[in-house]
């Protein structure tokens, strides 16, 4: 299949925000050892983790508090977790080193050209994309991270089976995200066209917020055919 060429997505623009001293900390002593450079280098994965574990890409983690509980969860599969937000960053190396997690490193770079440079074809066992960017206003909607390129990338790039996992508490969003993955023969839905909450992702306390409050989040999963 041919990849068609894929519009820079802004909201993965490196940005730095205001880190606290503790998250500054964590990147300048934890980096050396829990994160990797960007480069044009395959990802060897068996190296880095010193096994051969399954190979899970996170993309856009936030805070990375989740991120954490999913890798202690899976603790036989391997993680790579992607972002761009310093503080995110320096949050995530400090769960790494509490937790003591041996099968999660970090790239601080744009994910599109993560995957593009540094991840072989039919290599990933799964993607997971937790609460993406909605851009709900309508003529933003261009700017959302989940687009017809962006699916045909990580389909190249997934094994045969292997799936990727989106969760929003966008209803718009939801559908928008099914309608993508309906056009694209790779995929095929795990379930129906929503997913029940599998139970390795933890409910977050802004998730739980929500729910309170009457919301919804929608869990949706596609396999690779």
């Amino acid at each position: 299949m041919t990849i068609s060429k894929i519009r820079p997505i802004r909201s993965y623009v490196l940005r730095q925000g205001r880190l606290t001293k503790h998250q500054a900390e964590g990147i300048k002593s934890l980096s050396s050892l829990h994160a990797i450079s960007f480069g044009d280098n395959i990802l060897n994965w068996d190296a880095i983790f010193k096994n051969e574990g399954k190979k899970i890409i996170e993309i856009g983690f936030g805070m990375g508090d989740t991120t954490a509980e999913i890798a202690e969860t899976l603790s036989n599969s391997n993680f790579i977790a992607i972002d761009v937000h310093s503080p995110g960053v320096g949050n995530l190396l400090n769960k790494i080193k509490e937790k003591e997690l041996q099968n999660l490193k970090i790239i601080q770079h744009d994910a599109v050209e993560v995957l593009e440079k540094m991840v072989l074809d039919e290599s990933l066992d799964a993607v997971h994309i937790f609460f993406p960017d909605p851009w709900h206003k309508k003529r933003h909607n261009k700017r959302r991270l989940i687009q017809e390129p962006f699916l045909e990338l990580i389909s190249k790039k997934l094994r045969k089976e292997g799936y990727i996992h989106i969760a929003t508490d966008w209803e718009d969003y939801s559908h928008w995200i099914i309608e993508i993955f309906k056009k694209n023969e790779m995929y095929k839905s795990k379930n129906s066209d929503f997913s029940k909450k599998p139970s390795y992702r933890p409910k977050t306390k802004y998730e739980n917020r929500g729910i309170n409050l009457g919301h919804q989040v929608w869990d949706i999963i596609f396999v690779k055919s």
